[in-house]
């Protein structure tokens, strides 16, 4: 009888080892989705930015340091492995900015407003830009799932058995992206 009960408590044991294991298996495997996602939306993104900077170019020929950055910061973030999240992060943060004071620059030109070429690319990226915020946001919860699962108790014993880590977030670096715009009606 005693060992009826052993073999049952053997059993479940393996059975919970096996259910933890897959549902492990199937964190990491969104993790992976959410960020293959936010890969597609970036590689969007970076393929809409020399129409935008050459629309613009032709307008703002005396801009040339601005088109510049956005063109350098786009090779920078496509030189970033796809697996480096942090990295990626950081260098599509900077792509960001750029890419804001590109928009900017383009706001000085009532010519280049009224252009609809101009209009449809701006349109195109804000809406990509949305795109991409929904991207992060489903890889943060996919990872954010994950890594409860990898340091929760008793989850952390199969995570650690079978090399289970931790995702990384994809957040921004930079401290003033953080700060609220302060809006003043006057």
């Amino acid at each position: 009888m005693t060992g009826i009960v052993i073999g049952v408590i053997v059993v479940a044991l393996i059975l919970y080892g096996i259910a933890v294991y897959n549902g492990l298996v199937r964190a990491r495997q969104l993790v992976q989705e959410a960020w293959s996602g936010i890969d597609v939306q970036l590689k969007r993104r970076a393929d809409l930015i020399p129409n935008l900077v050459e629309t613009v170019r032709g307008y703002t020929d005396h801009e040339a340091n601005t088109l510049r950055e956005v063109t350098e910061m786009r090779a920078r973030a496509q030189a970033v492995p796809a697996d480096d999240v942090k990295g990626r992060a950081a260098a599509e943060g900077l792509l960001s900015q750029a890419l804001g004071r590109l928009i900017a620059v383009a706001e000085s030109y009532p010519d280049l407003k009224a252009s609809t070429n101009f209009s449809q690319l701006q349109t195109s990226l804000e809406t990509l830009e949305g795109e991409i915020q929904m991207s992060r946001r489903y890889y943060n919860g996919a990872a954010r799932d994950l890594n409860i699962k990898v340091e929760s108790v008793p989850s952390n014993i199969v995570a650690n058995m079978f090399g289970f880590e931790k995702a990384e977030y994809f957040e921004i670096d930079d401290p003033a992206d953080r700060i609220v715009p302060k809006v003043a009606f006057s």
